[in-house]
C-alpha cells in the first residue's frame, strides 16, 4: 500500500467519524447551551440538572440517526476498507 492510498483512507475515515458523530456532538452542545442559560437564569445550581437532559437529548438522537450512522459506516467499509483488505 503506498502512502497515497493510506494518507487517503484515512482522510476518508476521519470524514466518516466527522459526519457520525456530529449530530450528537451538536445536540450535546446545544442542551448543554440551554441548560446552562437556564440555570444562569434562574441560580438553579443542581449537578443532575446539566447531566439528565443532556443525557435524553443525547440517547434521542441516537436512536433517530441510528440508521444513518449504520449506513455511512458500512458504506465507508463498502467502498474503501474491504477492497484494501481483499487486495482490489
Amino acid at each position: 500500500m503506498s502512502e497515497a492510498v493510506f494518507y487517503d483512507t484515512l482522510r476518508q475515515g476521519l470524514w466518516t467519524a466527522f459526519l457520525i458523530s456530529l449530530p450528537i456532538l451538536s445536540v450535546a452542545l446545544v442542551s448543554g447551551l440551554i441548560v446552562g442559560l437556564f440555570q444562569a437564569l434562574t441560580s438553579i445550581q443542581e449537578m443532575t440538572l446539566t447531566f439528565v437532559p443532556k443525557l435524553a437529548a443525547i440517547a434521542a438522537v441516537f436512536w433517530v440517526t441510528m440508521n444513518f450512522m449504520t449506513t455511512t459506516l458500512v458504506s465507508f467499509f463498502k467502498t474503501s476498507l474491504v477492497p484494501l483488505i481483499a487486495g482490489g
